[in-house]
């Protein structure tokens, strides 16, 4: 009884770092524009909040690590498609932070009561159909309706920051926890995770597809990122374990990572002695997003060297990959915020 009294008590406090470390960033990332803010929009801070601290739950059922857990609520709260619905009415963003919570009775079942786990699946995508009937119902469109992803919207998942200087859909993740997804989605394949990869699939297919019952198609792509979120959880606790077998793995996430960071420099530079002048701007803004892919390439890069000479030292491998990860997302988050609100 003692230790699982002494279990308890660590998770909750888990749990409430996770949330007091996702309040101070909420606080620190609007403060300067609350003065601008409806009283209504102050809303915008507690939904964030409550995306991430969804997520960061979510994800304890498949994520050991707390870092990873952390990491995966704070891409999902603070990441780019978070950050763009808040520049919409609060109700986008409210929708957006309850779809973790709603997929938590479906994760939390036993994975032999599939029969319960995959109709509760369901849950998020029927509170999305009824909070738009809903807001259609009072004639409130938190989003405009025919907002769905586009293939040129899907240039910004490698370049958030262009896109959100272009006012595009912000639909992607960050430059270094790019890494740790691919990691994560070559856990998710080999754990033939199915369940996972049809929420991911229809979720998707559903962000393409034009407006239905009055819903913003976009709305949708909460799912898939969240299933990516929480992968890209996975693939942060993967590099930490990774041992000297799957040293191939890493090495594979380095040269990608390598390899974007060449791509956009090399955009970059052709971007800026085409349109000279207007294009310096977009020029030096990939110039950044090759820094970060680079970052995270030097990040992983080390810790495939580890696991070649066979040093395990986790923590050390967290510290290292979770302190880049969190340079980019404090330099993306307030670049975003300050161009959506």
């Amino acid at each position: 009884m003692k230790i699982e009294s002494h279990k308890s008590k660590i998770k909750l406090a888990k749990l409430g770092a996770s949330a007091g470390i996702y309040a101070c960033l909420a606080l620190c990332l609007y403060l300067p524009h609350l003065k601008k803010f409806a009283p209504l929009q102050y809303l915008v801070v507690v939904n964030i909040c409550l995306a991430a601290l969804g997520c960061f739950i979510l994800s304890r059922r498949w994520v050991a690590s707390f870092i990873g857990s952390f990491f995966a609520g704070a891409i999902y709260g603070f990441g780019p498609l978070g950050l763009w619905l808040s520049g919409y009415h609060p109700t986008a963003s409210l929708l957006a932070a309850a779809i973790p919570w709603l997929f938590c009775p479906a994760a939390l079942c036993s994975k032999r009561k599939w029969w319960i786990s995959a109709p509760l699946s369901a849950l998020p995508f029927i509170a999305i159909v009824l909070a738009f009937q809903v807001a259609a119902h009072y004639r409130l469109f938190p989003i405009p309706i025919h907002t769905r992803l586009h293939l040129a919207d899907l240039t910004g998942l490698l370049a958030p920051l262009v896109a959100a200087e272009r006012t595009m859909p912000l639909v992607g993740f960050y430059h270094v926890p790019i890494a740790a997804l691919v990691l994560g989605l070559a856990m998710l394949i080999k754990a033939r995770r199915l369940g996972l990869m049809v929420i991911f699939a229809v979720g998707t297919i559903l962000a393409f597809f034009g407006p239905f019952f009055n819903i913003s198609p976009i709305l949708w792509l909460t799912i898939p990122v969240l299933c990516c979120s929480v992968v890209i959880g996975e693939g942060l606790q993967g590099f930490a374990l990774a041992g000297y077998a799957d040293r191939k793995w890493l090495l594979i996430t380095t040269t990608i990572m390598a390899a974007l960071a060449i791509t956009v420099l090399l955009l970059a530079t052709k971007y800026n002695s085409i349109f000279a002048g207007l294009g310096t701007k977009y020029a030096r803004l990939l110039a950044q997003t090759a820094k970060l892919y680079l970052l995270g390439a030097i990040a992983t890069g080390i810790i495939f060297f580890m696991a070649r000479a066979k040093l395990r030292l986790a923590p050390l491998r967290l510290i290292i990959l979770s302190s880049a990860m969190m340079v980019d997302i404090l330099f993306c988050t307030s670049f975003i915020a300050y161009r959506v609100l």
